[in-house]
């Protein structure tokens, strides 16, 4: 009976590395989702600057949101790798080599089915260990192919292409900074002015009571008509 326990360690050892490729697709999926969702909510409080409830609206989904995906991206297959939930079957495991593996077919889910027996004959036995023997050089965890995940990578780009044509614009910075007013949401924010006012006199010292031209400009999205001086 060794080499059906032999057989069982390489089944046990198939299911770690099964369970290791939904993992590493839920690292990457997280991320690509996560960074899809922290962009959406940066977004929305950069284009509307929200008030408090608004912005612990915001908190509340992003944080519930990022709980939901990293507990079935990353925490689920954790437990089934660490064996504290249970996962697939010796069998179920089985049907996955056997379509994999041609020359495994059903013969290694039939040798499984025949250890179950409990009529423990001399007869069974010797056919036991006869089916595992055969078997015993066919490397089960090869029907795991771990750089299948790359074809998840490509939804790493898109929050990159986001976050690059944010640059573009040069409003990254602001954008980003519209993280604090989300977190600290019970503070109140005032949007800043569309335009700002710009000296060009460079002449510092006046006489008093006597005309002065003062010269500025503004920069910003919005042109005032009329400008005052106090």
């Amino acid at each position: 009976m060794d080499h059906y326990h032999n057989i069982l360690l390489k089944l046990e050892a198939f299911s770690k590395k099964y369970y290791t490729k939904i993992l590493i697709k839920g690292v990457i999926m997280f991320i690509a989702l996560g960074g899809l969702l922290a962009l959406a909510i940066l977004g929305v409080e950069y284009l509307l600057w929200m008030g408090t409830t608004g912005r612990l609206l915001l908190l509340l989904i992003g944080i519930l949101t990022l709980l939901y995906l990293f507990v079935w991206q990353i925490g689920m297959p954790l437990l089934y790798l660490f064996r504290l939930r249970k996962g697939i079957t010796v069998k179920e495991a089985s049907r996955l080599i056997g379509r994999h593996f041609p020359n495994v077919g059903d013969k290694l889910y039939n040798l499984l089915d025949l250890a179950e027996n409990e009529e423990r004959s001399e007869l069974l036995l010797a056919s036991i260990s006869q089916r595992s023997e055969k078997l015993a050089p066919i490397p089960f965890s090869r029907a795991v192919d771990l750089t299948e995940n790359k074809k998840y990578l490509k939804y790493l780009i898109v929050p990159i292409v986001l976050i690059g044509l944010i640059w573009i614009t040069g409003t990254l910075s602001d954008f980003l900074g519209s993280y604090k007013r989300v977190v600290n949401y019970d503070v109140a924010y005032q949007p800043p002015a569309p335009f700002n006012f710009v000296l060009l006199s460079d002449q510092k010292d006046i006489l008093e009571n006597q005309d002065h031209i003062l010269q500025v400009t503004t920069r910003g999205t919005v042109q005032p008509e009329e400008v005052f001086i106090v």
